[in-house]
């Protein structure tokens, strides 16, 4: 397997879609970029999805289709993609659901913790960023 392909894909993945996600929310709120942004889940685009979609598509490109390598990154970007778009983004709308009751109801507890998950535009979003790290890659290290 080429290590370097892969790894470099999985990180030029990771740094656009987060450094994209932090530019969006710095411009979406007015006020400048922030590190504690680093972190921060849900919302365009899905760095989720770009990782692993990144990490599949250059196993796929350095390993070939039936190597094992690459069902199992196949397989994990499955499971995330899902959960991103399902779990996810269940779980983050009970939770804002669940601090609504509690400010209505004016009840004297912090709020809930959420992280919502990922719109279907979001996560093609991801998936994008992530195809094209993966091609970067790939033609980076052909020369």
């Amino acid at each position: 397997m080429s290590i370097p392909v892969v790894l470099g894909s999985v990180v030029i993945a990771l740094i656009t879609a987060q450094g994209l996600k932090m530019l969006l929310i710095a411009l979406r709120h007015r006020q400048r970029l922030s590190l504690q942004d680093i972190v921060v889940t849900g919302g365009l685009p899905s760095t989720h999805c770009a990782t692993v979609t990144a990490l599949c598509l250059s196993a796929l490109w350095t390993e070939g289709w039936w190597n094992p390598i690459f069902a199992v990154t196949a397989v994990l970007a499955v499971i995330v993609i899902r959960d991103a778009l399902g779990v996810r983004r269940t779980a983050g709308e009970e939770g804002r659901t669940i601090n609504n009751i509690i400010r209505l109801a004016h009840v004297r507890t912090p709020p809930v913790h959420y992280s919502l998950g990922h719109t279907p535009p979001e996560v093609a979003a991801g998936i994008a960023i992530g195809a094209l790290a993966a091609l970067s890659m790939l033609a980076i290290s052909f020369f």
